[in-house]
């Protein structure tokens, strides 16, 4: 039986539309898990003919995990992952360079300054000390302001920080307080702070988490949990370290090789639009387009005042040298992966 080519094309049209339908893009990221439902339902109203798989972990591990697979890449786009990791695979060439149609919208300061980037920012997240009120009043302790207070004595065994090599948030905080105090000085204070710390955690979020249940009255953790958890009725008070506070950018990125360039470059159109930074917008103080974050009542309002100047290609081109460094030194009192 022959087929008419009027009904040859109807196929091969329904075959196009199933396929376009069916495409799939493996998104490697670092987001927290209560933020991805909300991106993904929004992209994929928006851009109904591509969905989502996500590869979810904390930064340090979704970095190693990307580099480990520089030879055969796995994922077709990372979202969500701090802007200094994103340097470590652009020196690799591990990046699709690409330009978002909004990218002219998007600040600067958050933006790779390539001719066409490598990433694109999509929000800030910075440092902020979880202070339990409850737990420490029964141990009378006094609320820290400053991140030199973190070494009193009485704070000893009450602190519990990220592990900087798994998590985002604990190497900017290594990384900040090496450009606050200096390198000496800098691992100087970390060794006191060592002999405070509780524990290292995987997760930038666990300490804050664990300062909220009373587990430990301090959490080094990052503002967007803190917030969240504090309007949950948990009794914390947010302390930010008069110092300055260490911070990154969460980025959105395309990878070289990928099979989906199309796709791809839809999805980091959308981390780039007006639409996806109204959603971050709901979990951030700062995000990439400029007037859109609203005021939050827990965060100070030049909160991006307060963020350490450091250089993210700095962080990047020295980030084996310092973890290596902070292992050698403190991974005694990390928790077990």
């Amino acid at each position: 039986m022959r087929t008419s080519p009027t009904l040859l094309a109807a196929i091969l049209a329904l075959t196009g539309l199933t396929a376009a339908a069916e495409t799939t893009l493996t998104v490697y990221t670092a987001l927290e898990a209560d933020q991805l439902k909300a991106y993904q339902q929004k992209f994929e109203q928006e851009n109904p003919d591509i969905k989502l798989r996500w590869v979810r972990d904390s930064t340090g591990i979704i970095t190693a995990k990307l580099l480990a697979e520089k030879a055969s890449p796995q994922a077709d786009v990372v979202m969500g992952v701090a802007a200094s990791s994103l340097l470590v695979l652009e020196k690799e060439g591990m990046l699709q360079g690409y330009a978002p149609k909004n990218v002219g919208k998007l600040s600067k300061n958050y933006v790779d300054d390539g001719s066409t980037p490598s990433w694109v920012g999509m929000d800030v997240w910075g440092a902020t000390v979880c202070f339990n009120t409850v737990e420490a009043a029964k141990l009378g302790l006094k609320k820290p302001e400053s991140w030199k207070d973190l070494l009193k004595p009485e704070y000893k065994g009450k602190i519990v920080m990220p592990n900087p090599a798994s998590s985002g948030t604990g190497y900017f905080d290594v990384t900040a307080w090496l450009t606050i105090f200096g390198e000496k000085d800098g691992w100087a204070y970390m060794d006191q702070l060592h002999q405070n710390i509780a524990q290292y955690t995987h997760s930038g979020s666990k300490p804050c988490k664990q300062a909220a249940a009373g587990e430990f009255p301090i959490g080094i953790s990052f503002e967007y949990r803190a917030a969240k958890l504090k309007e949950g009725g948990a009794p914390l008070d947010l302390v930010f370290p008069k110092e300055g506070l260490g911070w990154d950018v969460e980025a959105t990125a395309i990878m070289k090789g990928t099979s989906k360039l199309d796709a791809a470059r839809k999805l980091a159109d959308w981390s780039a639009s007006v639409s996806a930074n109204e959603l971050y917008e709901k979990n951030f103080a700062i995000v990439a387009i400029p007037g859109i974050a609203k005021p939050n009542a827990f965060i100070p309002a030049d909160y991006e005042k307060r963020l350490v100047k450091q250089d993210l290609r700095w962080s990047a081109s020295n980030r084996d040298r310092i973890l290596a460094e902070w292992i050698k030194r403190y991974d005694a009192k990390s928790e077990p992966k």
